[in-house]
């Protein structure tokens, strides 16, 4: 039987689903052994640090991921980063696969003036900020004004646009991180405008997300009637399944009997930023509407309009994502997840997408190289293994017990290294 080695390069949902297809195409002829790197202490990527606090049934996926972890041909190299501590050609001289699967995590820009004033900032900042990721943990959110406009017209802008206008008690009970907590609940904001630049049947929230909020609590919720009938008459007799699924969706909300809650989220459709005016920091957002030009005033912006991957060294990268046929890259060099495609579909969307890449990886095997390991490799850092990652688990769900949430999380890298000494 031949045994293969085969690398996967960042350890979220995408990472993960290519180990579980590399196990599926187990059989009498071959096996795999499975190293996976991560540049962060702790795994999971975007089910750790990108889902919102408030949807604890979407984080449940990680019972996968450490179902796929508790393979004795798998293991763990957290806290080593490629490019700095070893190389992608590195890499690929030792495996007979190396398997590209980082992510997206920069934020694309608008491009309009006042777009960098202090209070204007990214989801791809704001969202890893209240998750406890530890490269955003002194990012500088300031909450002190009454008004917050959220850009974009995609779960992570209605994820943003939620958390804002949350009653920050009822975060209370989740994991959202303690200095972010703490901002929220001396927050100022009442009113929140999440814009989208299309009209109504455009938007790419998915209809889940918005039935759920008209559950919330206290917090009113106010889309215009006027703009989704209209956007029902420009969807026609036959709309999209989704596209009909979200209208109603809307149309519910729009119809809905008004409440008096303290806090509103409010939705804008067909407007386009032109503007993010102020001084020294944020003062208001000037708009281009179909009617006309619209000036919202407000103390913050966050923008939701797409990601694009961070580069590495010796891969070509393009229009925010690795350079790739179908998933091959070059000669034993594979990408799957968002750095293959951009950043689009759901969790699960990863694991078809991971699927189909390892088939071309099946066809295009040769005979099992022999050449070591990532371990002849690395050498000073201090490398988180799963049992190192098991212990900062452990120690975060323990924490977390104590005060009725799923987990407390260490944000800073130092504490998370700690943790694996207990």
């Amino acid at each position: 039987m031949a045994q293969f080695k085969v690398v996967i390069i960042g350890a979220g949902p995408a990472g993960y689903f290519a180990a579980q297809a590399l196990h599926n195409q187990q059989n009498e002829d071959r096996t795999f052994a499975i190293d996976m790197i991560e540049r962060l202490p702790t795994p999971w990527g975007l089910v750790r640090s990108g889902v919102a606090p408030d949807h604890p049934k979407i984080k449940t996926v990680a019972k996968v991921f450490e179902k796929i972890a508790a393979d004795p041909n798998f293991r763990l190299f957290a806290n080593v980063e490629i490019g700095t501590d070893i190389t992608v050609t590195q890499l690929a001289e030792k495996y007979d696969a190396v398997i590209i699967a980082t992510g997206s995590s920069m934020g694309k820009q608008l491009g309009i003036p006042g777009e960098n004033l202090p209070g204007s900032m990214s989801a791809a900042d704001f969202v890893p900020w209240y998750n406890a990721h530890p490269d955003f943990a002194d990012v500088n959110v300031d909450l002190g004004c009454d008004t917050a406009v959220v850009i974009g017209a995609g779960n992570v802008a209605m994820d943003v646009a939620r958390m804002l206008a949350l009653e920050p008690s009822e975060l209370d009970p989740t994991d959202t991180a303690d200095h972010a907590l703490d901002v929220f609940k001396k927050s100022s904001v009442r009113d929140v405008y999440i814009s989208a630049r299309r009209g109504p049947e455009h938007a790419a929230f998915t209809s889940p997300e918005l039935r759920e909020l008209p559950k919330l609590e206290h917090t009113n919720v106010v889309i215009n009637l006027d703009d989704v009938k209209a956007a029902i008459i420009r969807a026609g007799d036959a709309p999209e399944k989704d596209v009909k699924s979200n209208l109603d969706a809307m149309l519910s909300i729009a119809e809905a009997e008004p409440k008096s809650h303290e806090r509103t989220m409010r939705f804008l459709f067909q407007h386009t930023p032109k503007e993010i005016v102020g001084t020294e920091r944020v003062e208001a957002v000037i708009y281009s509407t179909p009617t006309g030009e619209v000036t919202v005033k407000c103390g913050i912006v966050i923008t939701a309009i797409g990601y694009h991957a961070e580069g590495i060294a010796g891969v070509a990268y393009e229009s925010g994502k690795v350079v790739n046929t179908d998933g091959r890259v070059k000669e034993n060099i594979y990408v799957v997840g968002w750095a293959k495609r951009g950043p689009s579909g759901v969790i699960g969307t990863n694991k078809s997408d991971a699927a189909t890449v390892i088939e071309l990886i099946i066809e295009d095997l040769h005979p099992p190289k022999n050449n070591g390991d990532i371990s002849d490799l690395i050498t000073d850092q201090m490398v988180i293994d799963q049992s190192g990652w098991q212990k900062i688990n452990a120690a975060e769900v323990a924490a977390g017990e104590a005060k009725g949430k799923p987990r407390v999380k260490s944000v800073r890298r130092i504490e998370l290294i700690q943790l694996t000494a207990l």
